[in-house]
C-alpha cells in the first residue's frame, strides 16, 4: 500500500499535468465548436442576402460625437436596409449627431452633421442661416420639465400697451409659434442669505434673427409663457390676443360681437337724432278782429281745408 501511494506520491506532476492537458482539449473543442456555429450562421445570413448595418449602441442626444463604443454592426436583410445607412461602424466613428437616436436605432447620414464639423454640442444641430437663444423659465413656463430637446413649443409674452384704455393695457398674445427646442438644461439662482437656492431652466430654441428679435423684446418687456405642441401640429395660428374685457366676456357671446352690438346701437341713436321727423299735415290759425279761423295743410298737396 506504501509502494502504491508513494507510487503516486511520485507521479503526481504528471497526473496533474495530463488532468490539465483533458481540460483544455475539452474546451478547445467547445471554442472551436462555437465558432463554427457562428460562422456557419454568418455564412447562412450572407447566403441568405444581408447586409451589416452600423447601429446606435446606446441612446445618444444630439451633438454626441460617436465613438467606437457607442456603435455596432447589425446584419439587415438587404431589402430592409435603409437608405443611407452604414455597413462598417468605424465610417461613423468622429462624427457628429443632429437628431436624438435610440439603441439599436440605424446611423443614417440624414442623422449626422457635415464631416466639415468636428466639435460637438448645440453649435453642431443649429439649421444653416438660423440661430439658437437661450431664455430662462421656471417650472411652471416650462411646462413644468416636460419640454425636451427636439419637443416644439408656441411662445406667448404677456405685457402692458403703451395708450392703451384701463381694461386694455394688458395683453397676451402668442409670438412665435412652432419653434424647435434644441437644449435644456438647468441653473441655481442664489438669493439673499436667507433664501434657499432655487432652480431655473434655461431653455434654448432655434430661431431666425427675426424670431431672435422678437424673444429678446418679449423677455425684456414682458413676461413669456412657453405652450407644448403635438409632434404632427405644425399648423400656425393667427389669434387677436387676449385682454381683460376679452377674457372676462368667455362663453357670454364674445368681446367682439358685444362691441359690434354696442356699435350698432350708437349708430341707430345717431341716426335718429339727425333725422327731423316731418309731419304728414299741420294746422294754420287766422285772427281777423274777433273772429278766428283755421286752415289745415297737407304735406305735398296744395289742398286745404278751412
Amino acid at each position: 500500500m506504501k509502494n502504491i501511494l508513494g507510487g503516486i506520491g511520485k507521479n503526481k506532476p504528471l497526473i496533474m499535468i495530463g488532468i490539465a492537458i483533458v481540460i483544455a482539449l475539452v474546451v478547445s473543442g467547445m471554442v472551436y465548436s462555437w465558432l463554427k456555429k457562428a460562422r456557419d450562421l454568418q455564412q447562412t445570413a450572407y447566403s441568405l442576402g444581408t447586409q451589416p448595418v452600423a447601429v446606435a449602441q446606446v441612446d445618444l442626444q444630439w451633438g454626441t460625437i460617436l465613438s467606437k463604443e457607442m456603435v455596432k454592426p447589425v446584419l439587415y436583410l438587404k431589402e430592409g436596409t435603409p437608405p443611407g445607412y452604414f455597413s462598417d461602424p468605424s465610417a461613423v466613428v468622429g462624427r457628429t449627431v443632429i437628431y436624438p437616436m435610440k439603441a439599436n436605432e440605424p446611423i443614417l447620414e440624414s442623422r449626422l452633421a457635415p464631416t466639415s464639423v468636428k466639435t460637438g454640442g448645440v453649435a453642431a444641430i443649429i439649421t444653416p442661416k438660423k440661430r439658437a437663444m437661450a431664455v430662462k423659465v421656471d417650472k411652471v413656463v416650462g411646462v413644468s420639465g416636460f419640454v425636451h430637446p427636439g419637443n416644439r413649443v408656441d411662445v406667448l409674452v404677456t405685457l402692458t400697451q403703451a395708450g392703451a384704455g384701463k381694461d386694455e393695457s394688458t395683453i397676451t398674445k402668442i409670438i412665435l409659434e412652432n419653434m424647435l427646442v434644441l437644449a435644456t438644461g438647468s441653473e441655481i439662482e442664489q438669493g439673499s442669505k436667507q433664501e434657499k437656492p432655487q432652480s431655473a431652466d434655461v431653455i434654448t430654441l432655434e430661431v431666425t434673427p427675426e424670431e431672435g428679435e422678437k424673444l429678446a423684446q418679449a423677455t425684456t418687456q414682458g413676461k413669456i409663457q412657453l405652450a407644448l405642441r403635438n409632434f404632427a401640429d405644425t399648423e400656425d395660428v393667427n389669434t387677436r390676443g387676449s385682454t381683460n374685457p376679452n377674457l372676462l366676456a368667455s362663453y357670454s357671446g364674445g368681446p367682439y360681437k358685444q362691441k359690434e352690438v354696442a356699435k350698432s346701437k350708437v349708430k341707430a341713436v345717431r341716426q335718429a337724432s339727425s333725422v327731423r321727423e316731418i309731419p304728414a299735415s299741420f294746422t294754420v290759425e287766422t285772427i281777423n278782429g274777433n273772429r278766428v279761423s283755421e286752415k289745415k295743410f297737407f304735406y305735398g298737396s296744395k289742398d286745404y281745408e278751412n
